[in-house]
């Protein structure tokens, strides 16, 4: 049954793959780890989910996280910078991004001094 509705187009785990990852980093600003960790609990093999995030690079990584970031920030504009650090270092971390480029995208938006406050004090 399963093999019958492959082959009509029915079930296309790569077409799955390939919309799930464009609409998850467009819309949720995810990253790849987390998008590729949402496919493997839904099921879709291996190669399926390296083939969808093949065309994200770590140029394109880098854009999401940073255009992801700049919304957060203008919703805390008036908050301090320490408590803005926190929160945006938080949010990308929860979206799945590498500690160094949370690091990175929090330095460029907020500032080298305000980040390194925020280190100091355990974010």
């Amino acid at each position: 049954m399963l093999s019958r509705l492959e082959r009509v187009k029915l079930i296309d785990d790569a077409a799955f793959a390939t919309d799930f990852v464009a609409s998850r980093r467009v819309e949720r600003g995810l990253s790849a780890r987390e998008i590729a960790r949402q496919l493997r609990t839904k099921g879709v093999a291996p190669d399926i989910i390296e083939a969808a995030l093949a065309e994200v690079d770590e140029g394109a990584e880098y854009e999401t996280a940073r255009a992801l970031g700049e919304r957060k920030l203008r919703s805390m504009a008036r908050l301090d910078p320490a408590v803005q650090t926190r929160r945006l270092a938080g949010q990308l971390a929860r979206k799945g991004y590498a500690p160094q480029l949370v690091y990175r995208v929090v330095r460029e938006l907020i500032g080298t001094a305000q980040l390194g406050d925020a280190v100091e004090a355990g974010f």
